[in-house]
């Protein structure tokens, strides 16, 4: 099933598995249902549940505004919702103050005490909470390892650089062992180099704790990199929950296919289902697709991934068009082509080998594997 995929996509899809295999094994957590809440007259949550597994990375992610960051707040207790539950651990801690839940809060901009230094930093909740100082020194200078951070006890936060000061917020949130830990856009602050290393560290310790993490993000490469599911948040709703290879690969909208990614829209028309694939037209041409369960009829949308894309006109499915522009990306070129009927579409190249690029005006012929054909209604084309 898996032949002649490049090896990447292979691993991915093993990744996945063993995912999807470890998450159905996992005790529930932390549940929400039906959570609703306002601003005044507009409904910024609307209906949410969520099943949050022990041990899950799982991620918020969507546009600004969606209500991620609001939603995060309720988790949190600053704030409580119009409407629902909120369980953790079996308890219903819906208008429980913060104070008093087993959950910590990680923030963008850091949150440290400009005055304290390192140690004091991490140790403030320990102290809060009436601990001896043994105890707090032997929590405080393990959680600084975690962070890889064991000789910064004595450094004050104006001495340090955006990425220390992101772990000792983390050795700040982890020393209290808290059953869940929320991230508010924790690496959104970091250069994109430092960010990428982050990821890694931040994964790496996700897993040495095995607490349940919650991220918020608008940054999807960074929710598809971290998280075991993603919810993607749209005006206060969930438009999907999965891992990422099934939203980027199966959609349930065209908002979901939209965010996550790159992708060519064309309008369509389904013409019927032969065995298992869907019959459609396509810019005039006869375009294929997996058949789902249900067949659609009527008008629909296709989307195509650029990466799924070939020049040869190899594939069964097969648009011409002409070349607009090429846009060398470094790892990859871009080729932007138009079609006869004005639609814009675009496909990747690596650039291992440049000679095989067209010329701007040149007529090509896109094409793609049934597989990689997206179908989508069309009332779910406009987002709400």
């Amino acid at each position: 099933m898996l032949r002649g995929l490049p090896a990447f996509c292979v691993f991915y899809r093993i990744v996945s598995v063993i995912r999807t295999i470890h998450h159905d094994t996992l005790k529930s957590l932390l549940r929400l249902d039906a959570i609703s809440t306002s601003y005044g007259n507009t409904r910024v949550l609307n209906d949410i549940d969520i099943d949050v597994k022990e041990g899950e990375f799982f991620f918020l992610l969507g546009p600004s505004g969606c209500g991620k960051t609001t939603l995060l707040r309720i988790l949190s207790g600053l704030m409580h919702p119009d409407e629902g539950t909120v369980w953790l651990g079996g308890k219903d801690i819906t208008r429980l103050p913060a104070h008093q839940r087993d959950i910590n809060t990680v923030f963008q901009n850091y949150a440290l005490f400009p005055h304290l230094n390192v140690y004091d930093n991490v140790a403030f909740g320990l102290r809060m909470k009436k601990r001896s100082e043994p105890e707090i020194r032997s929590k405080v200078e393990e959680a600084l390892r975690l962070v890889s951070l064991p000789d910064f006890g004595k450094r004050m936060p104006t001495q340090m650089s955006g990425g220390q000061m992101q772990r000792v917020a983390l050795a700040r949130a982890i020393v209290n062992e808290p059953a869940v830990l929320l991230l508010d856009e924790p690496l959104g602050a970091l250069d994109v180099k430092l960010r990428k290393q982050m990821q890694f560290e931040l994964k790496q310790l996700q897993r040495k704790l095995g607490t349940t993490f919650i991220c918020v993000t608008h940054d999807q490469d960074e929710a598809m990199t971290l998280g075991d599911r993603i919810a993607v948040m749209n005006h206060g709703r969930f438009e999907q929950i999965a891992d990422a290879h099934t939203l980027y690969n199966q959609p349930a909208s065209h908002f979901v296919c939209d965010f996550l990614g790159d992708c060519n829209f064309l309008q369509a028309v389904v013409n019927g289902r032969i065995d298992d694939k869907l019959s459609l037209t396509a810019e005039g041409n006869p375009i294929s697709a997996s058949a789902p369960q249900t067949t659609p009829s009527g008008a629909c949308i296709i989307g195509v991934r650029p990466e799924k894309i070939s020049l040869d006109g190899s594939r069964e499915n097969r648009v011409e068009a002409s070349v607009e522009q090429v846009v060398f990306t470094g790892s990859h070129y871009t080729v932007i082509a138009k079609t006869s009927r004005g639609t814009s579409l675009s496909c990747r190249m690596f650039n291992d080998r440049p000679s095989a690029l067209p010329e701007t005006g040149q007529a090509i012929t896109l094409s793609w594997h049934h597989t990689d054909t997206i179908v989508l209604p069309p009332n779910l084309s406009q987002s709400q």
